[in-house]
Order: C-alpha cells, then sequence, then structure tokens
C-alpha cells in the first residue's frame, strides 16, 4: 500500500481511494523468496472479516513489471475481485493471493513497515493498524537489505514499527 514503494516499482501506479475487500482477510504467510513470509489477501468466506486497502491505477504497459516484482506465477496469481469503496459502491479490480503459502514463516520487520506505511498513508482503521503492527516478526538476516529496503522512506519520517 505504500504509495512510495509501489511507485518505486512502478513509477505510473496513482491511489485513487481505499477500498475493502469483504469476506477475505490479511495473512502473512505467502512464502517469499527472502525467506519470509508476504502478505495475502485470503479468502475466508466469512462476512466479518475484510481487507482494508488502497486501489491504484497505472498505466497498462506497466502491468508485467508489476507481475515480475510482485511474483506472478512464482508465489502469487492474479484474482478478480469486487472491492466496496465507502458509499458502498461496488468496484472490480485485480488482486494477487498466495499460491505458496508457508504458515510457519514470518515477515521481516521492514515489511511490516512497508505495509504499516501504506496503511497510514491512507488513513485506514485504527482497529486495522494495530492488527497490523502486532504481526509477529523475524529479523532479517541480512542488514543490508533491511538497510536498503527502508532507504526509501526520508530519514524525517519515523520509523515506527518496533523491531
Amino acid at each position: 500500500m505504500s504509495v512510495r514503494r509501489l511507485q518505486q516499482r512502478v513509477p505510473t501506479a496513482r491511489a485513487l481511494l481505499v477500498a475493502v475487500l469483504r469476506r477475505h482477510r490479511l495473512a502473512f504467510h505467502k512464502a517469499g523468496r527472502d525467506g519470509s513470509a508476504k502478505c495475502d489477501a485470503l479468502s475466508s468466506g466469512l462476512d466479518e472479516d475484510a481487507v482494508h486497502g488502497v486501489l491504484y491505477r497505472m498505466d497498462a504497459r506497466d502491468r508485467p513489471q508489476l507481475d515480475v516484482v510482485e511474483g506472478l506465477g512464482c508465489g502469487y496469481e492474479r484474482k478478480k475481485v469486487t472491492l466496496w469503496v465507502a458509499d458502498e459502491k461496488e468496484l472490480s479490480a485485480f488482486t494477487y493471493c498466495a499460491t505458496h503459502i508457508d504458515a510457519t514463516l514470518r515477515p521481516y520487520p521492514w515489511y511490516i513497515e512497508h505495509v504499516l506505511r501504506g496503511a497510514r498513508e491512507h488513513n485506514l482503521p485504527d482497529h486495522y493498524l494495530a492488527k497490523i503492527a502486532a504481526v509477529p516478526t523475524l529479523d532479517d538476516p541480512d542488514p543490508q537489505r533491511h538497510a536498503m529496503e527502508l532507504d526509501i522512506y526520508p530519514s524525517s519520517i519515523p520509523l515506527d514499527h518496533p523491531e
């Protein structure tokens, strides 16, 4: 959800609006190439579950690049979903859904930081932010990767997730 992170990968990406994916829950169980967990909008079928997020628009020519960085065919598949916006309007979009799942993995703190920053940027609900911040993490064995991942944010913006 972090605008900075997505635009680093796909410069034409522009946030349009905040939306909700109903009957799904945010799960940190996708096996990442780096050995850590990444997040997934997991279909639960339960009415009380919802994933809060951001709908982005990008140039169609950039979609193959996004597919590569997101791991399409290598851990994620694209899925058409129906999103809900504040006025109960339905929108059609696509998201990436995990295919390589390992519930024993934990995300690295820098990954949670990307998710939290995006959630805060878009003013997602406090209870949702607290849920993300409470996700157990595992220290990245590569401190250079940790520094590089968070280097995209200006140093004047504090990192809020405890490590």
